[in-house]
């Protein structure tokens, strides 16, 4: 199937030829017809959309051809014999041919009959780069590179700097450059409507070959392939066409559309010239030239993304192995492999390769080299990248580079290409931030650090400005920076960088700075600064100063008038004024003399653009202010106030007579009116032909006839005239876009959008002071028609100093300049012009455009980046060596302060500064309101409360009551309410968010709270470092249900075996796992249990403890007793009789009787599994639950020790609490130097209870409250906080006593019990008297004091037993959970297995379920084939013969088929070699039917070998055609000729090589004739033999029916007598 793009090659050789006869019929044109050939022979793949489009390029190709033969004259080369020159041209171009480069080259467009010069204007230097233009940078030999700039390509050599300049032949911009692998050759493409691609000679710069009709607009990119002898080339918006070239014989060999989106780049595989890469928005795509049947093709393969985001690619490389390594927005680098991305490469920790796009992919010995908008440049292992692969599903590989260079801060590279310097490893660099960098990359100790080689503006150049008294001329655009520039010797002087870009630019006029020295300079913050030039050299030298550059700038005023971007500014002639109009919709005013000084501002009705005051020709001082939405404004000198400013609130000026013009589109008017002139002007040409003609009627016919035969004519001809163009005015008016005084109250102005193609002379209406501007229309009085500006207005105007000369700045980047009387103000001359396009005819519009102090220069700039110098046609010669002055310094300027910049964009303005003080006063003074009435409201809150205080001491039944005092009722009661409403308002605000935050919290504790059944609880031990940790147990899983019913049945798991099997006997096992239990009970046991207990009733307790001992033992030995009784007695009653036999073993005794000596091993064929023992995924899921269960259980009883053992510390340190307490009351009692130390309350840990991590009271809230206040009761708080920590934390809840957690109240309560008790002895006897002991009272005291002393070292004992018995405890248990910690880490592992094997063992039954539904399917069609068996018998035979004859019949027709192709194919070259002899013999050829005879001549010849007829048919199949009925009427008309003729001898006059090519061609035709009748006699035998086929099968088909149901009603009786056919039977049947 043909591709859309392809071209049908039999379609294009007709229209060739029709075209090529129109064209001329000489010998030259039989020369012209054969390079014609030459150039298209084979060119399957060349497609044109119609015959309109086949013409032009037939035009396009004579005309190269009238080329070619001038310059074949030219170039002195002996003549040769035509027709050895036209063997030649049917070849190929010549070598030696070059174009002619001013026969290419676009001029200038200059008026007809004008007398302007060519050379008006000739470019002396470019400052310029189009840094954001992809690969604009190549390199042309060691010393040289080139760029594009505008419509020139710049030579640069970057060592001496010099420039040299190639304009574009297309006049419309270079879109695209590359550079010839040998460097022999560059390529520059063109813009434009078909623009051409061509070829240049380096470093002849003679245009070498060109390359049409590749793409509709402009050339995206363009590359050679490795070895040079291709060229590949991708189109812009709209048709993005790739195209292969073979350059030198300017030919297309390949063409396709790439994609539907904008593409950035297109290279050769430099391994396999025919594998090719397109990269560009969202898409990348992988090309190959592929051979089909239909000849060589592109075929494309669009990169799939996948899972990772779709993304633009600007750089690529294509790896050796066919692999292709891109870049990404984000800074990733992807392997692509096919179609599809094999892996995504980022830097260790999951960063980027790169912090932004990768802008280009290198691969250099061996090395990946990436350059990445981020200004970094990057060196990768190449072997890494290569066999990268993906390691997890995130699809990422993480490597690190081998090395890194930073180049710089805000460096963006855009391209890199590498310097052919042996020895070396250097690198030009493109800055998309406007610089050419020279990089080192060989990373050695002697690499040399980054170097700038050349420093442009990045991004459009916003304005020009230049100096009032010598060749200097200053810029500024969006990248921050203002830049001086010497454009007469050609140099860049020095730049000052802010914070913000710059917009508006001036020069400071000479009567204000006689030096010209200062600059003002409008930024896109609303900012404007004055910037002061000056020589650094004229400076007194300081130490440590590095370089003294040739000029430099400083800071000397800065102010902020605008809230918005500064779009003009203007000085006014005086002097004494400076305006400055912003997009905010106000004009500023300064005073210059007093240090710019702020008069005031205006208002406008929209955005201001550009700001003109009046010359000295008029004689009133005014300001005409052009605003963008078509208002202009002129306003006269406002007026300076002398004095401070202080007092005033705003500086807006009210009271100013401004005259306003409100643009009305004329254009529909204007063009009505020449519509109307050209209809009257045709209607008075046709009135003088119908006199002309009724005179000469009158003269041959008479009067009355004439009359008659003219009103017959006229009723003839009348027509109806068309409808003239309606008055139509754009809804949204036409930017005003530039404009200039003409007379006092004239302008002229130029507008874009609808009203663009004229200049219109308007007038301001006379002042009205009550007049509205919005409603206000005005039309110009006058307007002056521009040609070809239709779509391209006038952007700037700028005049001479003589003003005979207006330049001209256009929006597509041209310059034109109009020659002017002098003094033409009213532009009554405005008609020649001079036009030549110099920047970017798409984004290169001129933004400003100006001449120099003496009109020799005109330099313009654009958005395109790009600033040109030109030289001003003069009859004076300039001089060889012209340089700028740089102004010298003022005096002192050294030690001047530097005024202090605004570089903040949110800065207040002066306006908004002056309104803010204004308000920070007012909100003051209201402030200072507010405090003396809340002084006031003190002073009377005062008196309130001593008349509060008089009352109180005023007698009971004299006092006032509370509410006695109120004013009025209602006012409390309407405060409370309101009160109430506001929190009930603030309520509902909230509740969105307090439900919001609920349902939060619910779905966190459903997700990570419910599922948890018991949380981590870590009990510390006491003396020690030892903890336990409790299992985070998480509620069962779903195989924890799955039970098997008999548990007895189902055999043991590996863990159950593991805990069964150990180093000692099963005994020790059941003993030990038994004292476990009972160990974990006793901790349970005592948690449950231990209570703190007093001293008294330790003492009962001990005595109460023996006698249950004592009790205890009695009665477990009588149990005892009577329980061994007990199993006497049932041992006795299942005593079974003598002769009992135990069913077991009688089963048992049978099996083995049965299968004595069968012992079927696993290995044996016919060995089964038993179905107990067969394994399956339900049981599997079976064995997983219980095993989990087991877990479950094994942790939950852990958890249960370990919090019971939690328990008894609480339960410790509570006791140990009393204790201590009991203590201190004995200490009380005792001597100091008796007593011991008090030991620690053990700490309790907020781990050990995390059940109450979110527990509180309110005495906590409390508590928080008086801490946050600094309250007075901090004692009271302390007293609480003690109490707190007894109770395990004061930030925990008090525990209400249940599930056996110990309460901290009673025990409080007992040991204040206890306390009170003993003290309240000592109280009773420290109420009496201080009297002298008896003796008995010293008995008592003595006794007591042993008492207390027992007492003491009983509880410090008994504290250490309590501590000492805890950590026992743990420790026991902590070994305990040790082991089962072991068997919990196998226990998942086996889990692990069990999962797999369940997940294995239900892959297996669905296998298992398909095999066995398979089975079941064969079964059941054995057993039909049972029954049909006898049946089938009698019909196999027939059945194969049919099989056999229905074969047959299919091999014959497929034979058939295959002869009619072939003949098909014939005739089709039968055709062909008529065709192509038609189009030799051309047109108006007097021999063409002597020569048609010969060629149709039927002769008889000797029959060639067979060998050599194939090899004639071979050839001849290459061919195709469409039609056959053509072929056949040829041969009719042939055959009928009765003219005898002689063949042999070629006629006079005759072309020779004509009549050799038709007897060639006849042998042709005579072998394809004769073949034809081979084949067709092929054809009738086969068709014979396919009728005896078809008449026998359907014999034998009605035959076999016949049999076949007489064999069929036998075998059914034969079945319903002995139910089958016997062996003999089938056997003869067969």
């Amino acid at each position: 199937m043909k591709e859309p793009d392809d071209q049908d090659p039999e379609r294009e050789r007709p229209n060739r030829s029709k075209s090529e006869d129109r064209s001329s019929r000489s010998h030259a044109k039989v020369l012209e017809d054969a390079i014609d050939q030459t150039l298209t022979e084979g060119d399957e793949s060349y497609f044109e959309d119609d015959d309109s489009d086949m013409e032009d390029k037939e035009g396009s190709t004579s005309s190269n051809e009238e080329d070619y033969l001038e310059s074949g004259k030219t170039s002195q080369e002996p003549p040769a014999p035509v027709e050895e020159e036209e063997e030649e041209i049917e070849k190929k171009i010549s070598e030696s041919f070059f174009y002619d480069y001013t026969d290419l080259v676009a001029a200038p467009l200059v008026t007809p009959d004008s007398g302007i010069p060519l050379d008006l204007l000739t470019l002396q230097h470019s400052f310029g780069y189009d840094c954001r233009k992809r690969a604009n940078l190549q390199l042309i030999d060691s010393n040289s590179m080139i760029y594009i700039a505008g419509n020139h390509l710049i030579f640069l050599n970057f060592k001496t700097k010099e420039q040299s300049y190639l304009r574009s032949c297309s006049g419309e911009g270079i879109g695209a450059i590359a550079v010839h692998p040998h460097k022999t050759y560059f390529t520059v493409a063109e813009k434009g409507h078909f623009p051409n691609i061509i070829i240049y000679e380096y470093p002849s710069l003679r245009p070498y070959r060109i390359l049409r009709n590749g793409t509709e607009n402009a050339y995206a990119y363009i590359d050679f392939n490795d070895t040079g002898t291709l060229l590949a080339s991708v189109g812009c918006y709209p048709d993005y066409t790739l195209t292969i070239w073979n350059w030198k014989d300017e030919k297309p060999v390949l063409r396709k559309k790439a994609f539907s989106q904008d593409v950035f780049k297109v290279t050769f595989n430099p391994e396999d010239d025919e594998q090719l890469t397109t990269s560009g928005s969202g898409h990348i795509k992988f090309w190959e030239m592929a051979l089909t049947f239909t000849g060589l093709k592109l075929q494309g393969l669009l990169g799939r993304f996948g899972k990772t985001s779709t993304t633009d690619i600007e750089g690529y490389i294509e790896l050796p192995d066919g692999k292709v390594l891109s870049g990404s927005e984000w800074g990733n680098m992807l392997l692509w492999e096919g179609s599809l991305i094999k892996v995504e490469l980022c830097r260790t920790g999951m960063k980027y390769c790169h912090n932004g796009p990768i802008n280009q992919i290198m691969l250099d010995e061996g090395e990946v080299i990436t350059a990445g908008s981020d200004g970094c440049v990057r060196i990768w292992d190449f072997e890494t990248i290569d066999t990268a692969d993906v390691i997890d599903d995130s699809g990422l590989l993480e490597i690190e580079p081998i090395n890194e260079l930073v180049v710089d801060k805000n460096v963006k590279i855009f391209s890199m290409i590498k310097m052919d310097e042996v020895g070396s490893n250097f690198w030009l660099a493109q800055d998309a931030n406007g610089a050419i960098w020279k990089l080192d990359l060989s990373f050695s100790n002697i690499t040399q650090d980054p170097e700038c080689l050349f420093s442009f503006h990045s991004g459009p150049i916003e304005a020009l400005a230049v100096s009032p008294v010598t060749y200097l001329m200053a810029t500024t655009a969006l990248d921050c920076t203002v830049r001086i520039y010497d454009f007469s010797s050609k140099n860049f002087l020095t730049q000052m960088k802010f914070k913000q870009g710059g917009t508006v630019l001036i020069w400071v006029p000479q009567m204000i700075s006689y030096s010209g020295a200062q600059i003002c300079v409008g930024f896109e913050d609303g900012v404007v600064r004055i910037l002061e030039l000056y020589d650094p050299k004229g400076v007194m030298v300081f130490a440590g100063r590095k370089k003294i550059l040739d000029a430099d700038l400083c800071l000397r005023h800065v102010f902020k008038p605008h809230t918005a971007e500064v779009t003009a500014l203007a000085y006014d002639r005086d002097g004494e004024i400076l305006a400055t109009g912003s997009k905010d919709q106000t004009v500023f005013f300064f005073e210059v003399e007093k240090n710019y000084k702020p008069i005031g501002y205006i208002n406008t009705p929209g955005p201001v653009c550009q700001l003109i005051w009046s010359t000295k020709f008029h004689s009133k001082s005014t300001l005409l202010i052009f605003c963008e939405n078509g208002y202009v404004l002129e306003t006269p000198y406002p007026a300076v106030e002398e004095g401070p400013d202080h007092d005033v609130v705003s500086y807006e000026i009210h009271e100013l007579c401004m005259k306003c013009f409100h643009f009305s589109s004329i254009k529909s008017k204007i063009l009505r009116s020449m519509e109307i002139e050209r209809r009257q002007k045709l209607k008075e040409e046709k009135e003088m032909i119908k006199q002309e003609r009724k005179r000469m009627l009158i003269e041959d016919l008479g009067e009355e006839k004439a009359n008659e035969l003219l009103a017959q004519e006229e009723e003839e001809i009348e027509e109806e005239e068309e409808p003239l163009p309606a008055i139509f005015i754009p809804p949204i008016p036409s930017p005003i876009l530039c404009g200039f005084y003409s007379e006092p109250g004239k302008f002229w102005v130029s507008l874009g959008g609808y009203d663009s193609g004229f200049l219109y002379h308007c007038e301001f209406p006379p002042y009205d002071k009550n007049s509205d501007f919005k409603t206000q229309k005005d039309e110009p009085f006058d307007f002056c028609i521009l040609e070809n500006t239709e779509d391209n207005p006038i952007h700037t105007i700028t005049f001479s100093i003589n003003q005979t000369m207006m330049f001209c700045g256009m929006r597509n980047g041209a310059i034109r300049v109009y020659i002017l009387d002098y003094k033409d103000i009213l532009l009554k001359t405005l008609k020649n012009y001079w036009h030549f396009s110099m920047h970017d005819n798409n984004y290169g519009c001129v933004k400003g455009i100006s001449t120099s102090f003496d009109d020799r220069f005109l330099v313009t700039v654009g958005a395109d980046s790009n600033i040109f110098v030109f030289n001003l046609f003069s009859e004076l010669e300039l001089q060889e060596t012209i340089k700028a002055k740089v102004p010298s310094p003022r005096l002192g300027i050294e030690t001047e302060t530097i005024p202090e910049d605004i570089e903040d964009p949110k800065a207040y303005s002066i306006e908004n500064a002056r309104r803010k003080r204004e308000y920070d006063k007012l909100m003051k003074e209201v402030q200072e309101i507010k405090t003396k009435k809340k002084e006031n409201i003190k002073v009377l809150r005062n008196q309130f409360l001593h008349f509060l205080v008089m009352n109180k001491e005023l007698p009971t039944h004299m006092q006032f009551k509370r509410t006695d005092f109120d004013i009025d009722s209602k006012i409390r009661a309407d405060i409370n309410k309101n009160t109430a409403h506001k929190i009930q308002q603030v309520e509902k605000e909230l509740a969105w968010d307090k439900e919001k935050h609920d349902l939060g919290l619910k779905k966190l504790q459903r997700r990570f709270r419910d599922p948890l059944e018991n949380d981590t609880v870590i009990v510390h031990a006491i003396k020690s470092d030892h903890t336990i940790t409790s299992y985070r147990l998480v509620k069962p899983s779903k195989y924890f249900k799955l039970k098997r019913s008999s548990l007895a049945e189902r055999r043991q798991s590996k863990f159950e075996r593991f805990e069964k099997e150990g180093p000692g006997k099963k005994d020790s096992q059941k003993d030990t796992a038994g004292s476990i239990s009972i160990q974990e009970e006793s901790i349970i046991d005592k948690g449950k249990k231990f209570r703190p207990k007093t001293l008294s009733e330790i003492m009962i307790e001990n005595q109460i403890e023996k006698i249950r001992k004592l009790i205890h033992k009695a009665e477990k030995a009588q149990l005892k007793i009577l329980q061994r009784k007990k199993e006497w007695e049932e041992l006795y009653k299942s005593k079974p009789d003598d002769d009992y036999e135990d069913p077991k073993d009688v089963q048992a005794i049978k099996e083995a009787q049965t299968y004595m000596g069968d012992f079927n091993l696993k290995t044996a064929a016919d060995y089964k599994i038993p179905e107990h023992m067969r394994i399956n995924a339900a049981k599997k899921e079976e064995e997983l639950g219980q095993l989990d269960s087991l877990v479950y259980r094994k942790k939950r009883h852990m958890n249960k020790c370990i919090i019971s053992l939690r328990d008894l510390k609480l339960a410790v340190v509570e006791e140990i609490q009393c204790l201590i307490q009991e203590l201190k009351t004995i200490h009380s009692t005792l001597h100091l130097s008796k007593h011991l130390p008090i030991p620690q309350v053990p700490q309790i840990y907020p781990d050990e209870i995390p059940e109450k991590r979110f527990q509180y009271d309110e005495e906590t809230l409390v508590k928080f409250k008086q801490k946050q206040m600094k309250s007075e009761g901090e004692k009271l708080e302390q007293g609480r906080q003690s109490s707190s920590l007894s109770t395990g934390g004061g930030f925990l809840k008090l525990s209400s006593g249940k599930d056996g957690y110990p309460t901290t109240r009673d025990s409080l309560s007992r040991s204040s019990k206890a306390s009170y008790g003993l003290g309240l002895d000592i109280l009773k006897t420290m109420e009496f008297e201080k009297t002298e002991p008896t003796e008995v009272e010293l008995e008592i005291t003595k006794r007591d004091e042993v008492k207390h002393l027992y007492m003491q070292q009983y509880l410090s004992d008994r504290i250490q037993e309590l501590i000492t018995t805890f950590d026992a405890e743990l420790h026991l248990l902590r070994h305990q959970k040790l082991k089962l910690d072991t068997q919990m880490k196998l226990s998942d592992l086996h889990h692990v297995t069990l999962f797999q094997e369940m997940l294995l063992l239900k892959n297996f039954e669905k296998q298992e379920n398909i095999l066995q539904e398979r089975v079941n399917f064969l079964d059941k069609e054995e057993q039909d084939m049972q029954v049909r068996t006898e049946r089938s018998n009698t019909d196999i035979f027939y059945s194969r013969r049919k099989k056999f004859s229905k074969w047959k019949i299919n091999e014959t027709l497929k034979e058939m088929d295959e002869k009619k192709n072939e003949i098909n194919t014939l005739l089709e070259q039968e055709k062909a070699l008529y065709v192509g002899f038609q189009t030799a013999l051309g047109e108006n050829n007097k021999f063409a039917n002597f020569l048609m005879k010969v060629l149709k001549k039927k002769i008889k010849r000797a029959k060639k070998k067979e060998v050599e007829g194939d090899a004639d048919e071979d050839e001849e199949s290459e061919s195709s055609s469409e039609d056959e009925s053509s072929l056949e009427s040829d041969e009719d008309e042939s055959g009928s000729e009765d003219e005898v003729f002689d063949d042999s001898i070629c006629p006079t006059n005759c072309n020779p090589a004509l009549f050799e090519l038709a007897l060639q061609l006849r042998e042709k035709r005579l072998d394809i004739e004769e073949a034809l009748v081979e084949e067709k006699k092929i054809v009738d035998n086969l068709k014979k033999e396919y009728d005896t086929l078809s008449k026998k099968s359907s014999q034998q088909l009605s035959m076999g029916l016949s049999t076949g149901k007489s064999c069929g009603s036998k075998s059914e009786r034969s079945r319903g007598s002995t139910g089958g056919l016997s062996e003999g039977e089938a056997a003869a049947t067969e």
